[in-house]
């Protein structure tokens, strides 16, 4: 049977656009199995932690479960090589953390690219850090602690997380900013017993960390790294409203393996931010101290290749070196 030029060509057309139709409905019905969320850091921290608050949230909302696996190690890096080489189906997902942007710089024979091999998709919250100081320490007011700091040169120890933590750049950043000479002690622990104790002088803690010791007068808050005051501290100033410029903040949010369909990603950036409007969400956060942030994945992309350009330059300038 012959079939008229204009009825074959218009099959022809309709066939080739099969695929792509068959691409969409998929995305849309998009998940229709389990969704894996990968955390490079400990189970109970506070990657981990928004993780399944949110993850929760979206098997509810999705009618999937979204299932938390801890990866720990190299700073998260491990966790973000296993994203890089999953299918880009959007059933393996990244819990992406500032450290991802601080690692482009301080880990510099990475087997990816951080910025060019995932796809953003939402932030989640930021992470302020407030600077604590032990009860043995006089100053209560940054200008204070300025001033101990410039009559006591070298003899004001920081504590920190670890050598390139998000705790040692904001003391670093500080330390260039202020001019001061103060020693760093980095651990592979918890500082928090020889910050109390008197060991150390101070530290720039997550708010998370630091604010059950600063409510019952165990730890000095003098002041947050945010640009802003937060809301679980609301009487601590920000470290800008002293030091002019300063501010460091860590940030939370999903990404994907690069070749995430577009679609798959809408979806996913709709849903959360709408879990993270939710005022129970937003609450849960807030206690945690991590203030809830939503953005696009355009503007995401934007926050992470702003924040590797800026702490490239403090690592680059301070000499930092990995363990």
């Amino acid at each position: 049977m012959k079939i008229p030029r204009r009825r074959f060509l218009h099959l022809a057309a309709g066939a080739a656009a099969l695929p792509s139709v068959s691409r969409i409905a998929s995305a849309l019905d998009y998940p229709v199995r389990p969704v894996h969320i990968i955390v490079g850091f400990p189970p109970a921290s506070g990657p981990d932690i928004v993780a399944r608050l949110v993850g929760q949230q979206l098997s509810q909302r999705l009618g999937q479960q979204f299932i938390v696996e801890d990866r720990p190690g190299a700073g998260g890096s491990i966790a973000t090589q296993t994203v890089v080489n999953a299918s880009a189906d959007g059933y393996t997902l990244l819990m992406a953390t500032t450290a991802n942007a601080v690692n482009a710089t301080l880990y510099p024979n990475l087997n990816f690219n951080f910025i060019h091999d995932v796809a953003p998709i939402a932030t989640i919250n930021r992470t302020p850090f407030v600077m604590v100081v032990s009860l043995a320490v006089p100053a209560r007011t940054i200008p204070e602690f300025v001033a101990y700091a410039k009559a006591n040169p070298h003899k004001i120890n920081m504590a920190s997380a670890g050598i390139g933590s998000m705790t040692h750049l904001c003391y670093e950043l500080f330390k260039m900013m202020t001019g001061l000479e103060l020693v760093h002690v980095p651990y592979r622990a918890s500082y928090l017993p020889d910050l109390i104790g008197g060991q150390v002088q101070g530290a720039f803690s997550t708010v998370a960390q630091a604010i059950e010791y600063v409510r019952d007068g165990r730890l000095r808050a003098l002041a947050v790294t945010s640009t802003t005051r937060v809301d679980a501290l609301p009487d601590v100033p920000s470290v800008g409203e002293f030091v002019p410029g300063y501010e460091a903040e860590g940030w939370f949010g999903i990404a994907a393996p690069k070749a995430a369909r577009a679609e798959v990603i809408g979806k996913l950036n709709e849903q959360i931010n709408a879990v993270v409007a939710d005022p129970k969400t937003r609450a849960q956060l807030v206690g945690l101290g991590v203030p809830p942030m939503s953005m696009t994945p355009a503007e995401f992309g934007k926050l992470i290749a702003d924040q590797t350009e800026k702490w490239a330059k403090v690592i680059n300038v301070a000499g930092i070196k990995p363990e």
